[in-house]
């Protein structure tokens, strides 16, 4: 045999090799994939016990817990726009075991918000899928003497600057969503920041402000009650439950004033990508199960399952929309 052909064989014994180990470092990661979590998991959650959104990853926990035969516990830690709870998540496990349940706001709102942002989106998260979807309603005084969005928009014309409406931030999706409003109608309204969202909603319905923007999770307990009213929704068409609320363009209102909520986890971007589609794939089942729909409609919340692709359009239109509306707005922190 000559030099150069023992020279070919040990090429291709070792391309072999290579290839074998390739193929075993690849098998190795779909089975850690499909063993994983071997310990337990947290999600970490900026938002307060006992609301939406607090609710919906305790039922998620509980579901993935039993999926993944370990324990999944969630960690509230509000305050602080969320940077509390994001910091915590930023010095977490970065193998899965650690999830971030992150609001709309900031993903797509903050980075035009803030000057400074104690995080990078493209570095630090890995958005795995959203958890569910929402629309505001606006929310006046049962004895409002508004009766159509045409009414308020036009008193808000009559009136710049006086008519009021409140949120519990600068910079949440109520106050953006109303924001908008102002955009999209020419009108200029004072933002009044409340600590509690109960004291804001009240305010609501004693006539202290003259709307709000409300879920039905936050706001549908007094209107439920009978003390608020629900006058349009912002929504593309009338909401499952609330076929009576007219959309904010069949109340005289500008066609295009939606305003979404949602929530998404997101994980560490150094989470293997077979871990990443394990807990997308898992949520989206845990989610899709025959007692989450009452909680749901309870909250106010809907199922959104977009693909990935989908998925990241949707947050490129998202971060458009809210951009344009802070800058058009002036609001910059």
């Amino acid at each position: 045999m000559s030099i150069d052909t023992r020279r070919m064989n040990r090429r291709s014994a070792g391309l072999a090799l290579g290839a074998l180990a390739l193929g075993t470092m690849a098998s190795s990661r779909a089975q850690n994939a499909t063993h994983w979590p071997t310990r337990q998991v947290r999600i970490i959650n900026p938002f307060p016990v006992g609301g939406g959104p607090d609710g919906t990853s305790r039922l998620v926990a509980d579901k993935l817990a039993r999926m993944w035969n370990q324990p999944v516990v969630v960690e509230n830690r509000p305050g602080g726009n969320g940077f509390i709870a994001i910091d915590a998540f930023k010095r977490g496990a970065t193998d899965g075991t650690d999830i971030i349940q992150l609001d709309n706001v900031h993903l797509a709102a903050y980075p035009h918000l803030f000057k400074k942002l104690p995080y990078n989106i493209d570095k630090d998260f890995e958005v795995v899928l959203p958890l569910f979807r929402t629309f505001f309603f606006v929310c006046v005084a049962t004895d409002s003497p508004y009766k159509t969005m045409a009414d308020l928009i036009a008193d808000a014309k009559a009136r710049p600057g006086k008519l009021n409406y409140g949120s519990w931030s600068v910079g949440n999706p109520v106050h953006l969503g109303s924001a908008l409003l102002e955009s999209l109608t020419g009108t200029k309204m004072e933002h009044v920041i409340y600590k509690e969202t109960s004291q804001l909603y009240t305010s609501v319905a004693t006539g202290e402000l003259a709307f709000a923007l409300g879920s039905s999770g936050t706001a549908g307990p007094l209107a439920r009650s009978g003390k608020l009213r629900f006058l349009a929704v912002l929504a593309p068409h009338r909401l499952k439950g609330y076929e009576d609320v007219p959309t904010v363009a069949e109340s005289g209102g500008p066609a295009n004033a939606i305003v979404t909520g949602w929530n998404a986890f997101a994980v560490s971007r150094s989470t293997p990508p077979a871990v990443v589609e394990k807990i997308r794939r898992d949520t989206m089942k845990a989610l899709s199960e025959p007692d989450v729909q009452p909680k749901f409609q309870t909250f106010g919340y809907e199922n959104y399952f977009p693909s990935p692709q989908e998925f990241k359009a949707f947050m490129v239109e998202e971060n458009k929309r809210f951009g344009d509306v802070i800058r058009r707005a002036n609001l910059e922190l």
